[in-house]
Formats: structure tokens, C-alpha cells, sequence
């Protein structure tokens, strides 16, 4: 079996490197021999990293100092990996982007070190971009544009932004433009992963990445049609016209193709940009319920979820009238949920809230987790055992916690692969999302404060009723409605002031 595979890698590499040469005017780095010896040559680096160390049969994991050994194995390795991704960009950037944003599941050795990845995407020259326009919107690019600015806005793993004027209205816009060597390296790039992730679950049992490459097989090809993003575009500004305070930039389709996106251009400052958030006097405690609102509603209600909310994805701006506003970007990849899981989502979340085990193990084990429903648990709600135990709801986030879950991550982490490679995978990317999402309110100052868990109660629980009052009579829903008020009552007399609101209005309501 390893032996094939490893034929079938070097075959997979071979034959594309003819034309790969041709496709990429002969850039060697995009040669795929070249771009598979790198893969090879880093992926096995590691892979004996790990055999002389971690796993050397001489290491004692009962030394004081394992802990230490253990961190700087997997810096070491996370670095090397990085090389990686910088020399191969394309794939392996968003391979590594999405490890990076993974905080709460892998080590920070890793998160910390691949993170960068967001920020520090390679550039591709003016030159190539200007190719990539022509060849997709078939004129020259000065006849559609009377000025583009030479310096990207950002730059990603697959395309990058630029700001520019339409020569016909004069409007301001920003250009997407994809790499022009993105497309012709990614299906072998992938091949080549998923070979080399499998000799490594061949010679380390516990590497578990398998689900990692079944996720970018399906999501690259979509995010690099950026006729998807700009469907997946309009269909989010219909589902959110009510949210007059979320801005999605319009499409302009006559200058748009599978590699060149042009959008309108909106002004604001990334959504984790201080300096730019104290001096427009902007509210993080409102940006960040915003921000929840938007995703309770996305995940728990519309099961149509942005999957790449990385602060360079999200600013915020105030318009003349003083409202803060979120501008919501890149919309090429989406997480759609089926109503059966979301549903049941929604109910882990309600007995996660609740501090109901018996609820908790129930609707794991409906997403395929069952012995270790616990870690799931931990692992969606990004709290310690102890805090879920003691009720997440009434017990703020300290640092203290957070750098007890962050160290507790090298421990489970074969657990934590076991269950990524077992759980419904419709969970993999909101995992994701849930991480990013908390890195913004950690940035923010917000993750202790708590505010995103009104918003996702109160979309948790429509999520979990919205199916029964619908199809039930008048008394029947009444009888719902009064126990899903019963319910919250039981559960916050606390004191959260939002809570009680919600159940008195709603009560109100009835009457």
C-alpha cells in the first residue's frame, strides 16, 4: 500500500511538469516536480523530526522538562511547514492559513507560527495581474480602467485586491484578481498532499489529516470560480437586506469572470484595527454583538455560513449618520448546512449552555462523536472542561482559562484528530469559524465580556422551536412558546439583564 502510493505521487508529479512549464511561461516555481521534491523533501524532514524526537523511543514523557521538548518539537516543525507554504503558495498558504486559524485545536507552536500566513500572502507582480484581466475580460485593461492603484490592497493565498476607477462611470472599485499560477498548480498540489498525508498515516497511525484534504478538495475549486463567490455574494445580501448596519459590496458583472472579481469599493478599517476603531470613536462592545448576531443568524437560522471571517474579511466603518457598520468580504467560501444538522447543532449548543451532560452526549453523538463527547464539547464551545462543567454562562473566559485550554492542547491532540477525522464534517469549517471568530473578540477585548451569548441563545433557541411552532395548533404553540420561556427563566435567574428582557417581552407578546 505505501509503496503504490508513493508511486502514484511521483507519477502524479512527473506528468504534470511538462505542462506545468508550459502553463506558467516557465516558472520553475511552478514546475510540479519541483513543487512535489519540496512537499517530499519538507514532508519527510518531519516526519523523521518527529521519529527522533517525540517519538524517539528514548524520550521520557515523565521528565520535568517534556513539556518543553514537546514545544519545540512542533515549533520546529511548524516552521519548516511554513517554508513550505511560502516556497508552494497557492494551496499550501490556504492549507496553512486554515491550520493557523485553528486556535483551539492544534498547538500554538503551530497556530501561532502559520498564522501569519493571513498577513503575509506572496504578491504577484502588476505585470501577471494585467495578464489575467485581459485574458478573462478579453480588452485591454486601460480600457476598462483609467487608473489602478499599483499597490494591492491585500493579498491572499489564492487572489489579490486591488483599487481602482472604471473608466465608464468613474466609480471607485476594487479588482480581485486570481494568481495567475494558482489554478494550473492546484489539483496536483493536492494530489500531492493527500499522498503524503497518506505515507504519514501510514508511518504515524495518530496523523490523522485525511479530513483536512477531503475539505480543500472540495473547497478550492469553488473559491478559485469566482463566478461562485459573486452568486454566493448576492444571495447574502438578500438573506441579510434587513441588517441595515452590514454592508456587501455589489458585484459589477460586466467586468467580472471565474478570475477577475470587480466589486465596489467600501471604505473601513480591518475589524481588529484599534488604532483605527478608538480614533473614529467606534464601540467594540457593539462591533463585536454585531458580529455575533450576524453568525447566530447565519449558522442557527439561515445554515448558510461565511467560513473565512479573518479580520481582513471584516471592517467596520460609521457612516455620516453615526451608525456602525460591518463590511463583510470574500465571500468564496460558504459552509451550507442541512435544517437536520442544524438543528441538532443548535440543541449541543442549548445543553452546552444548559450544563446538561446528558444532552451534551446525546447530540454528539448524533454528529458522530460518542466516547469522547466531552472534547467535542470543549472543542466547539472553546472552554476548559471545568468552566463547561461550572456553567460557561455565569463563568467569564480569564486568561488563566485560556492558557490552560491553549496548554492542554498538545495532550489530546490524537483525540483531537480522531474526532475531526469522525464528526459529521458539515462541523469542520464553523469550527473554524468559531476560532476566528474568537480571536477578533480576544483582540477586541471581549471574549470574557461574554456578549456574543445573548445573540446565540436567543438564534439557538428559534433554531431549536422554529420547526415544532410551525407545524403545531394555536394551543400547542402557545404551550411551546410558554416552555421555551420557562426554560430560559430557569435557566438565567441570575441576573443577565438580557435574558430577562427577552423572556418578559415575549411573554408580553402572548398576552
Amino acid at each position: 500500500m505505501l509503496s503504490r502510493t508513493i508511486r502514484l505521487a511521483v507519477l502524479s508529479g512527473t506528468v504534470a511538469t511538462a505542462y506545468s512549464l508550459y502553463d506558467n511561461d516557465f516558472n520553475i516555481d511552478s514546475v510540479s516536480i519541483v513543487r512535489f521534491g519540496r512537499a517530499a523533501t519538507t514532508g519527510l524532514h518531519v516526519m523523521y523530526h518527529y521519529k527522533t524526537t517525540l517519538y524517539a523511543p528514548s524520550v521520557d514523557k515523565s521528565l520535568p522538562n517534556y513539556q518543553e521538548i514537546r514545544s519545540k518539537s512542533h515549533e520546529k516543525a511548524a516552521e519548516m511547514l511554513l517554508e513550505l507554504c511560502r516556497s508552494n503558495k497557492g494551496v499550501y498558504i490556504k492549507i496553512g492559513q486554515h491550520i493557523g486559524a485553528l486556535e483551539n485545536l492544534f498547538p500554538k507552536e503551530y497556530t501561532v507560527t502559520l498564522k501569519v500566513l493571513h498577513s503575509q500572502a506572496p504578491i504577484t507582480p502588476l505585470k501577471e495581474i494585467y495578464k489575467v484581466i485581459k485574458e478573462d475580460l478579453k480588452q485591454d485593461v486601460d480600457q476598462i480602467f483609467s487608473e489602478i492603484d499599483p499597490k494591492p490592497l491585500g493579498a491572499a493565498s489564492l487572489a489579490q485586491v486591488h483599487k481602482a476607477k472604471l473608466r465608464s462611470t468613474g466609480e471607485n472599485v476594487a479588482i480581485k484578481v486570481q494568481h495567475s499560477y494558482v489554478r494550473g498548480d492546484a489539483k496536483i498540489d493536492i494530489a500531492i498532499i493527500e499522498a503524503l498525508v497518506r505515507i504519514g498515516s501510514y508511518i504515524f497511525p495518530d496523523f490523522r489529516f485525511q479530513w483536512l484534504v477531503t475539505q480543500t478538495k472540495q473547497n478550492i475549486p469553488k473559491e478559485l470560480d469566482f463566478t461562485i463567490e459573486a452568486q454566493n455574494t448576492e444571495t447574502i445580501r438578500k438573506m441579510f437586506k434587513h441588517l441595515k448596519w452590514l454592508k456587501i459590496p455589489k458585484i459589477f458583472d460586466e467586468y467580472s469572470s471565474p478570475r477577475v472579481l470587480t466589486l465596489e469599493f467600501v471604505d473601513g478599517g480591518q475589524i481588529n484595527d484599534l488604532e483605527y476603531i478608538n480614533q473614529n470613536k467606534l464601540n467594540v462592545k457593539e462591533i463585536s454583538e454585531k458580529l455575533g448576531s450576524l453568525y447566530s443568524e447565519m449558522i442557527f437560522k439561515n445554515g448558510f455560513v461565511h467560513s473565512d471571517p479573518h479580520p481582513g474579511n471584516l471592517l467596520v466603518n460609521k457612516d455620516k449618520n453615526g451608525q456602525l457598520n460591518l463590511i463583510l468580504l470574500d465571500h468564496g467560501l460558504y459552509a451550507t448546512l442541512t435544517d437536520n444538522f442544524r438543528r441538532t447543532y443548535a440543541k449541543l449548543w442549548m445543553s452546552i449552555l444548559d450544563n446538561n451532560h446528558d444532552r451534551m452526549k446525546k447530540y454528539c453523538t448524533k454528529l458522530g462523536v460518542a466516547e469522547m463527547y466531552g472534547l467535542l464539547v470543549c472543542m466547539v464551545a472553546g472552554r476548559t472542561w471545568d468552566s463547561i462543567q461550572d456553567g460557561i454562562v455565569t463563568k467569564k473566559l480569564t486568561p488563566a482559562e485560556k492558557e490552560k485550554f491553549q496548554s492542554g492542547i498538545p495532550l489530546v491532540l490524537t483525540e483531537t484528530l480522531y474526532i475531526l477525522q469522525t464528526v459529521n464534517p458539515q462541523i469542520l469549517l464553523l469550527l473554524k469559524t468559531n476560532d476566528l471568530i474568537r480571536g477578533i473578540d480576544t483582540t477586541l477585548g471581549t471574549l470574557s465580556k461574554l456578549t456574543s451569548l445573548h445573540p446565540m441563545t436567543v438564534s439557538c433557541i428559534n433554531s431549536v422551536y422554529d420547526k415544532p411552532l410551525r407545524k403545531s395548533s394555536f394551543w400547542t404553540g402557545l404551550s411551546l412558546h410558554l416552555k421555551k420561556q420557562w426554560s430560559l427563566l430557569k435557566k438565567y435567574l441570575d441576573g443577565h439583564t438580557f435574558q430577562m428582557i427577552l423572556i418578559f417581552s415575549t411573554v408580553l407578546f402572548l398576552l
